[in-house]
């Protein structure tokens, strides 16, 4: 596959720093496609002074221009829509359907509407005697992992762009295809030069240098809990702003009423894409005792039904296989039960990083397959005795990302959601809205992304007062 020797840096494709690449693999058959440069602190330096200087011309440039101009990255990621699905598949592992529909189509989609948005927001109002500007923040320093890496991208880069920010990305090292190419889509759209910047590297080296970087304004990470703690304390210490998406264990709560086979079935569907490696995925599912085995019945059959290979691709890299089997076995070790799947190696797969869809009942809450994020397609059962029971199980870990809550009536749900301590839930299956806002609570994150609410988190407040 096609990758580029360098970084893009201040509008053009430029040789890195040093010497030393990453190469990339196909998680399905572990071969390596390609390699990208290993970026340094060098690289990163170079980039974010691109941007600071791109800085003023990119804030002083009206909405509606800015808007355009994300609209035409918007049209360019569209008119190489197959390459784009193509190039996650190969990096990513994820069956090439999946990849075009939900990694592809997706953020396509949010980069639209925040073409829409950056043309319609109000970046400044009145408040009695005061005029009250939303500024852009500044420089922005974007991590983003490897599970969602297009969507990431855009959900980072397309508001900063909106609210007049200038940006240096640093993609996760599994998956820097689908950033150089997102790259590619912003050149040939005609984003000024230094607006965007492209480093590719480590996160111990280019990741942690451009979180500390003294002129980076505001750092937005997703990933794990355990980074974004120490990014958090970078940022403190030079009281820089962040916006953490992070780690999640959220429960899919079935009240007594709902549609069991519904729930379970849908609940398994949610857990088992993108092969579990979903941060907001209903790891936990949450089941009333007396329709417990039933549950279990169904969600023992519906397992069978994802392939590895097939409806399940492999996960990221070998280190995740192995954590997630590790996983799967820390539960068994705990006293669960495995009703499907399990820890060896799925038949017939001598390559490939791939995990054996796995169900767990007689889970209690408090072993590590309830409490902790495994990242893999493993689903665990719980049981409860009536709501509050219920609300004490979902609410008790140290996550609140999102959520889901089944019930025969839609006002009976939604009473049980607002109790629940999460950012996001989803009603009786409802559908994801890239416009709503998408973050946790507790360690779940900081702030915001995705429509307004996402814009937001690249803006600063200046009142006027006359």
């Amino acid at each position: 596959m096609k990758a580029h020797d360098g970084m893009y840096i201040d509008g053009a494709w430029r040789p890195a720093a040093g010497h030393e690449s990453i190469e990339v693999v196909n998680p399905a058959d572990e071969q390596v496609i390609a390699s990208v440069p290993a970026g340094t602190a060098q690289d990163v330096d170079a980039a974010v002074r691109a941007a600071r200087a791109a800085l003023p011309g990119w804030a002083a440039t009206a909405p509606a221009d800015r808007a355009a101009l994300i609209g035409a990255v918007r049209d360019r990621l569209a008119a190489r829509r197959e390459e784009v699905a193509a190039t996650i598949s190969a990096e990513l592992g994820a069956p090439l359907g999946f990849a075009a529909a939900v990694h592809t189509d997706l953020p396509i989609a949010v980069a639209g509407s925040y073409a829409q948005l950056a043309a319609s927001y109000a970046f400044e109002e009145k408040v009695g005697n005061s005029t009250v500007l939303q500024e852009p923040v500044g420089v922005v320093g974007a991590i983003t992992p490897w599970n969602y890496p297009l969507h990431q991208i855009v959900a980072k880069v397309a508001p900063a762009l909106a609210a007049g920010c200038t940006i240096v990305l640093k993609p996760a090292e599994d998956t820097p295809l689908t950033a150089q190419l997102f790259a590619e889509a912003v050149d040939e759209a005609g984003i000024p030069a230094g607006v965007f910047n492209l480093v590719t590297g480590l996160g111990p080296v280019a990741g942690q240098a451009l979180a500390a970087h003294e002129d980076v304004d505001l750092v937005s990470f997703t990933g794990s809990t355990a980074v974004g703690k120490q990014i958090g304390a970078t940022a403190g210490a030079a009281v820089k702003r962040v916006a953490l998406e992070l780690g999640g264990k959220s429960a899919n709560v079935i009240l007594p009423s709902a549609d069991l086979a519904k729930a379970v079935n849908v609940g398994l569907g949610n857990v088992f894409a993108n092969s579990g490696q979903t941060c907001s995925a209903w790891t936990r599912m949450l089941v009333d005792a007396d329709r417990y085995d039933e549950a279990v019945e169904i969600a023992t059959a519906a397992a069978a039904k994802y392939v590895p290979g097939d409806r399940l691709g492999p996960v990221v890299n070998a280190k995740q296989r192995d954590r997630v089997r590790g996983y799967i076995q820390r539960g068994i070790d705990e006293g669960a039960r495995v009703v499907a799947g399990g820890p060896d190696a799925p038949e017939g797969f001598g390559d490939g990083y791939y995990v054996r869809p796995t169900v767990f009942a007689d889970v209690t809450p408090d072993m590590a397959i309830a409490q902790e994020e495994i990242f893999g397609p493993v689903v665990a059962i719980l049981k409860y005795q009536d709501e509050d029971d219920a609300l004490r199980i979902a609410n008790g870990t140290v996550y609140g990302l999102a959520g889901a809550v089944w019930a025969g009536e839609e006002s009976e749900a939604v009473a049980f959601a607002r109790r629940m301590d999460t950012g996001q839930v989803d009603i009786n299956g409802g559908r994801f809205n890239p416009l709503a806002p998408f973050g946790g609570y507790k360690q779940s994150g900081v702030g915001r992304e995705l429509g307004a609410h996402g814009l937001a988190e690249y803006l600063q407040t200046k009142s006027l007062q006359f």
